[in-house]
Formats: structure tokens, sequence, C-alpha cells
């Protein structure tokens, strides 16, 4: 049976690995973000690569948006058998002084965007072996006396909020949908990955690394978050 990921905040880095991995597996590959010149040009490097592509332009904040890429993407790739989430969004950075809209974003970002594409997707999750949800995450997530000081005194208060959020929905996803035989997990990335916005020149992970650890992690299926390295 043909198989279909949904690749989520397509960029370089992680999740054109996990498009290219998942793809070398035998996977259609959907990418989805907001730049149609940088999908384009995924869509172009994929299918030079042999894997079959296709490019969802969305908006990952916006539920209603997400509901329809996912239906865009069943109706032209069939059956989603994986959704990869993995859009990042880092405003209000000082939550002291920021808009509480941009609160808002990076919580839509991290959260509701995610739920609703899992909720669109669910009838084909549920009747689907092999069927999972995967998720980008970070250190930022963790709460601990360090991190919450990094986050306070290097303005990334939001995105340390959002991660937080993220992580409690991939764990309370887990327990939910475990019984439907849907795996939910999430590598929980240290450090920066070489070739993203936040690789200043020092960047010591490769995305490829981080792809294989997800790859590992939708084989076995057991562990609900993992950190990498």
């Amino acid at each position: 049976m043909a198989k279909t990921i949904v690749v989520c905040g397509y960029g370089p880095g992680v999740s054109d690995a996990v498009a290219r991995k998942f793809g070398s597996e035998g996977f259609s590959v959907a990418i989805v973000g907001r730049n149609k010149e940088r999908l384009a040009a995924g869509v172009a490097a994929l299918e030079k690569s042999g894997v079959k592509a296709a490019a969802f332009p969305a908006d990952l904040a916006d539920p209603a948006a997400v509901g329809t890429m996912i239906a865009a993407v069943k109706k032209q790739l069939g059956a989603i058998t994986v959704i990869h989430w993995n859009p990042m969004a880092a405003s209000a950075g000082d939550i002291t002084t920021a808009d509480v809209a941009d609160l808002r974003a990076v919580l839509d970002t991290n959260v509701t965007g995610l739920v609703a594409a899992v909720q669109g997707a669910l009838p084909d999750l549920k009747g689907q072996a092999g069927a999972a949800i995967l998720v980008s995450n970070g250190g930022a997530a963790y709460d601990t006396p360090e991190m919450n000081a990094m986050a306070a005194d290097y303005g990334f208060m939001g995105l340390s909020i959002g991660k937080a959020a993220q992580n409690k929905t991939v764990a309370v996803l887990a327990e939910k949908l475990r019984a439907d035989g849907i795996y939910v997990g999430q590598v929980v990335i240290n450090g920066s990955v070489k070739g993203t916005i936040f690789d200043s020149g020092n960047a010591t992970l490769a995305g490829s690394d981080v792809a294989d650890k997800f790859w590992s992690l939708y084989q076995e299926r057991k562990q609900v978050s993992a950190n990498y390295p």
C-alpha cells in the first residue's frame, strides 16, 4: 500500500532530511510551508533524488489553512500515513513586553496547528499500519532552572513556552492514540542544526542524523520522547 508523509514546516536542516529519509524508504512526500519558492526548489531536489514529492503552501499557524492543506494532500497523494510537525516560531522573546498576539502565534504554530493536522488526518491514520505523528522539539521545552534562566536572559521566552506546550501535547496525544495503533513521538534536539536559521557557523548537528533518529523511533514505535544527541 502506498505511504505518504506530510512534512510540515519544510526548510533546510531537519525537515529536508526527514523528507529525504522517508522518501528513500518508499514514502510519497508532501512538503508544507509558507515559502512557495523554497517548496518548489525542495520538490525539484527531492524528485531528482528519486522521491515522489509535491508542495502544499500553507500557514501552519492557521487551523483552517492546515485543514485545507491536509485535504489537498489526501486528494493528490492519497491516504496520509505519517505527519512530521517541524514549524518554528520564535516571537514574543520577552513576554513582559511582547504583544500577546505574538505569543498566541507561537502557541498556534506549536500546538493549535499540530492538533488541526492530527484531526484532519485522523481518519487516514486510524486505518493504516505504520501510522505515526512525529514532532521536532527542542531543549527549550524543558522546565529546569537553567533553561528558564536562559529563556529569560537571552530572549526566547515565547519559544520556550510554545515548545513546553508542544511537549505536553505530544505526551497526551501518545496516550490518546496508542489504542488506535497510531505512534506519537518526538525528538528533542539539544543544539543547533547545520544549515538552519540557528546556525551561526558553529552548529554541530547534522539534519541527516536527526532524521535517522526519527526513523529509528518510527521503526521501534515505543519511545514517546528521545533526546538528540
